[in-house]
């Protein structure tokens, strides 16, 4: 398969490679704004955040998903190693459908989160935000029946998020496109081919109905002619890094670097987290065998986190990013911090996830929040509700066939 380009980019100071669309989402980068991901030159935005924001939530929008990692493990060991190395169980995992799983060190702490795809009896697909594969090898030492495969570059990926998302790949010629479960796989022929180079899965990182499309890199700009070509009359629109971060924690999904630190990564004693902490107690299957950092999270189970990852709905309309958390309005006992926070323009409410310590969670929680004014700045104190569903989960997300829109 072709390599990728690369790219001196004179913003980021390094040499960058460019994604397979590139070509195409440079010329819809009208702010020429971008930054770096996994040494991908990657776009922040293309025109407006917000506007971006919209198009995922009102009709549909492509985000390149190529830089992140992409890994192929494959063999008769495949199915045991991954099961050690992932807290949750592998083994349920049938083929042609898709899991979210996290991993940790032997102290309990989280690494990294990302999916598994079962392409095979035997053959995964791990895909996650970081660079995993020194972890990988060590993992897999001890199975000698497996192979892993590096295959970040050489598989383009977009992903395809929003509620027409359905319409426009039928519009694209995907039939029974419709019938895709959250969570599945499937194949299908691009643009009139005999064979079947387009993998779909039903994934994606923003609550709403939508997809990931994989293909060999050297199909990418043919997908992406066709999709759009496709999706004209419904205004799709290319999405960069900040209309993520917005439809992702409206989902209330964690974002490494904001939620969580990786733990191989952090310097600091316990500036980690466990998966306890981030309120990911599901993905932890004490009824399989042993995995990696199993002791520790059964201790860290039985003592209980000293945070706990929660969603806040806090009044006014001052989005409370950084803001300390306290326990009384007077601010004298501080019990946490807010990791993300928004105004939320498709939930009207004020929004934010927060670390709490866990003792303090059926009290009163505060945020001290400081915004500017016209160059003024100002601070205000403003209750905080903690919420249990996500701010934003709409039928169509689940739905199969999802309903025209």
């Amino acid at each position: 398969m072709n390599k990728p380009m690369q790219v001196v980019d004179p913003y980021a100071g390094e040499r960058l490679k460019l994604s397979p669309f590139h070509e195409r989402q440079a010329a819809l980068n009208l702010r020429d704004a971008w930054s770096s991901w996994n040494g991908y030159k990657f776009a922040d935005y293309y025109y407006d955040e917000e506007y971006e924001y919209f198009c995922v939530r009102n009709s549909c929008a492509t985000y390149d998903i190529c830089p992140m990692q992409k890994y192929i493990v494959s063999g008769p060991d495949a199915e045991a190693m991954l099961d050690r190395m992932v807290t949750r169980d592998v083994t349920k995992l049938k083929q042609d459908r898709v899991t979210y799983v996290c991993w940790c060190t032997d102290e309990g702490r989280l690494i990294d989160d990302g999916t598994i795809f079962r392409l095979a009896e035997d053959r995964f697909l791990l895909t996650c935000g970081s660079p995993s594969l020194a972890w990988l090898r060590k993992s897999a030492f001890g199975y000698n029946a497996l192979t892993i495969e590096d295959v970040s570059d050489t598989f383009a990926a977009l992903s395809f998020q929003g509620p027409t998302t359905c319409e426009v790949l039928k519009k694209m010629g995907l039939e029974g496109i419709e019938n895709l479960k959250p969570f599945s796989i499937a194949h299908f022929p691009l643009v009139g081919s005999d064979d079947s180079p387009l993998m779909v899965s039903r994934t994606g990182f923003t609550g709403d109905l939508g997809y990931e499309l994989w293909i060999a890199p050297e199909l990418a700009l043919t997908l992406w002619d066709a999709l759009y070509a496709a999706g004209e009359d419904y205004g799709i629109q290319p999405y960069g890094e900040a209309a993520t971060n917005m439809v992702r924690l409206e989902a209330g999904f964690i974002m490494p670097g904001m939620e969580f630190n990786e733990a191989l990564k952090t310097i600091h004693f316990e500036y980690d987290q466990t998966p306890f902490e981030l309120s990911l107690d599901w993905l932890v299957d004490f009824k399989k065998p042993h995995f990696n950092g199993r002791v520790a999270l059964l201790k860290a189970k039985n003592e209980g986190p000293e945070y706990t990852l929660v969603k806040l709905d806090i009044e006014g309309n001052k989005p409370a990013e950084e803001s300390l958390l306290y326990a009384d309005k007077n601010c004298e006992k501080e019990i946490g911090y807010v990791t993300s926070a928004m105004w939320s323009p498709v939930v009207k409410a004020n929004i934010a996830l927060a670390m709490v310590n866990s003792n303090a969670l059926k009290g009163d929680i505060w945020a001290e929040i400081y915004y500017s004014k016209e160059l003024r700045h100002h601070s205000k104190i403003a209750r905080c509700v903690i919420k249990e569903a996500p701010f934003w989960s709409p039928v169509r997300a689940r739905a199969t066939p999802p309903a025209a829109f």
